[in-house]
């Protein structure tokens, strides 16, 4: 007897299980189906990415749907259109016996009006992204007031990405007395929210713990110089030969430089983030899958709709601002019972962040050391013999031999074997030859406030829209400085404090030298104890804390960091742009705080 038909499962859906290969039902699936098919109930269930949760609530779903109305009765609702795709095929195949069974992939980059005539057609079950739903009941090109189910597939994402009041319109739309699924890998507030406000007495289904992290993923970390993450990613790349990889990034910014810069140095890679047409990451996909693509980049956001079993290792090129979002990153490798690598690379300041994530996963990094130049020419050298070892002899060469012999008559066997592996191996050896060791060069990682740093006074702060994070984004942008070189950032309500080291002060005094933002100037000055050393930016006289206004002399006394109106006359028109010509207002800066997508 198959393991799904004990789960209660109908003949159809256990047809298209055993075509599919499925033998043993996952934990999720073991936890949630038979609650589901049993009891008319809201259910929320946390389990990690890639453990089967699709076919958790897809199988349920299905056998509760009845094919023979066209009114659509379930809408599962997903953060991103690859992942809406993904479940409305992976819904679709199981379906396939269901002959009069309809599912409809919703989402933005595609015609709505060919979405709509597929839901007029007859869609029992609506796959949707939460901003191209809304469109749709706006337009009034869906009916979900008879929905019998609702999922919410990736609550933590949709939640993660700002989607709460989309979610809570749509739910509107829908009538009450239909049953919720949540599906979730980690259990944040805002998810416990969203589970209190619109579910009644669901119950609840955990594997593992809370978001805690798949047993089958090992977690290491690499302490380096943060000017040298790069060379750190390439050096552990070539010390995995058969790396299959998604290396994540925290902006679409830092994604498509990381990926030109790794195809120019000859790695097979290709850059996944939301600035890319749907065609083109269509295309990305199909050759990350093929494995064309070895090391796809990827923001968290894009990588979403990744489903793809046999990946090697995920590397966190930088971690994420929200810790918990790691363990969606680590859920990439690990997959379908396989092992997989999760890989860190960090400076010393972001050690403590280390800890903090080992606490939600509930597993333990393991420190390493960034391979060095004679590892990395050992690991190739062998890898190539097994290669070589591995090749399927092709005799379509067998013509050509009698003249190849002759060339190489004079070599010993020993002396042709030396040679061949040199053909590839003497570009590795070359450029690892003087490399230095990374690993120990990371000592000189980033103190807290010491020596050599120099702190600052800006005046914006929460009453602006900043927070901490995207206080430091802002900064990082507008000096095009790599994130590590902004820290101890310190938020107040119209003020703020960040730290960066000393040989970065000139720069940032003569950035916001007169820079205004909407009219109003943003003022960053050297703290009071070092200002005597350098003289620092502009002027100012502390009056309680905050920004100030500014007339022709200075700033005068502030009142809650508000401005007067007051400006200097001279506009930065006639003394031309500054560093990088960029001069924009706060509001596109606070909206630009971290592009996610």
């Amino acid at each position: 007897m198959n393991a799904f038909q004990k789960l209660g499962l109908d003949a159809d859906l256990l047809k298209a299980i055993e075509d599919m290969g499925f033998e043993t039902p996952s934990e999720v699936q073991e936890k949630s189906i038979p609650i589901l098919l049993e009891q008319e109930t809201d259910l929320v269930s946390l389990a990690q990415t890639g453990t089967g949760k699709t076919a958790a609530f897809g199988f349920p779903l299905i056998q509760k749907i009845d094919p023979n109305s066209k009114k659509t009765q379930a809408l599962i609702l997903s953060p991103t259109r690859e992942l809406c795709l993904q479940i409305t095929n992976e819904i679709k195949n199981y379906s396939k016996y269901k002959k009069s069974l309809n599912v409809v992939a919703v989402y933005g980059g595609a015609s709505i009006t060919d979405q709509a005539r597929s839901i007029e057609r007859g869609a029992q079950i609506i796959v949707a992204t939460p901003g191209r739903m809304q469109d749709m009941i706006r337009r009034r090109l869906a009916n979900i007031s008879s929905i019998g189910y609702c999922v919410l597939d990736e609550a933590d994402e949709m939640l993660n990405m700002g989607f709460y009041e989309d979610i809570k319109s749509i739910l509107s739309h829908t009538p009450k007395e239909k049953k919720t699924w949540l599906f979730s890998a980690t259990m944040p507030k805002e998810v416990a929210k969203i589970a209190k406000k619109f579910m009644t007495d669901p119950i609840e289904i955990t594997v593992g713990s809370k978001n805690k992290g798949t047993s089958n993923v090992s977690h290491e970390y690499y302490l380096v110089n943060h000017r040298n993450r790069y060379d750190a990613l390439k050096r552990l790349a070539d010390a995995n030969p058969e790396i299959f990889s998604v290396i994540f990034c925290r902006t679409k910014r830092d994604t498509q430089k990381v990926a030109e810069k790794l195809i120019e140095d000859g790695y097979n890679a290709a850059a996944l983030h939301g600035d890319l047409s749907q065609n083109q990451r269509d295309l990305v996909m199909k050759s990350f899958r093929s494995r064309q693509i070895q090391m796809l980049v990827a923001t968290d956001v894009a990588a979403r709709g990744i489903d793809v079993d046999d990946i090697t290792h995920v590397i966190n090129y930088q971690l994420p601002d929200e810790i918990e979002t790691y363990t969606h990153r680590s859920g990439r490798t690990g997959r379908a019972g396989k092992n997989g690598v999760s890989m860190v690379i960090i400076s010393k300041s972001e050690v403590r962040k280390i800890r903090t994530v080992e606490k939600i996963i509930q597993q333990k990094f393991e420190e390493k050391s960034i391979p060095d130049g004679k590892e990395i020419c050992k690991t190739q050298l062998f890898h190539l013999a097994n290669d070589i070892k591995k090749t399927e002899i092709n005799h379509d060469i067998d013509p050509y031999l009698p003249t190849i012999n002759e060339a190489l008559e004079d070599f010993t066997k020993e002396e042709l074997i030396k040679k061949f592996f040199s053909v590839e191996f003497t570009r590795f050896y070359n450029y690892y030859e003087k490399a230095p060791d990374l690993s120990s060069e990371s000592a000189g990682g980033r103190p807290e406030v010491s020596e050599g740093n120099t702190r600052y006074f800006i005046n914006v702060g929460s009453k602006d829209g900043y927070d901490w994070k995207s206080l430091k984004d802002f900064l990082t942008e507008e000096l095009n400085l790599d994130r590590d070189d902004i820290f101890k950032v310190d938020t107040k309500a119209s003020f703020s404090f960040f730290n960066t080291d000393e040989k970065h002060a000139d720069l940032i005094l003569s950035t916001f030298t007169d820079y205004q933002q909407n009219g109003r100037f943003v003022n960053v000055e050297i703290t009071k104890d070092q200002k005597s050393e350098r003289g620092g930016g502009r002027r100012r006289e502390r009056s309680g804390g905050g920004g100030g206004r500014r007339n022709s002399k200075g700033f005068d006394d502030k009142k809650g960091g508000k401005f007067s109106g007051k400006r200097r006359s001279e506009k930065r028109d006639d003394k031309g742009p500054r560093k990088g010509g960029r001069n924009k207002n706060i509001e596109n800066s606070i909206k630009r705080r971290r592009s996610k997508a």
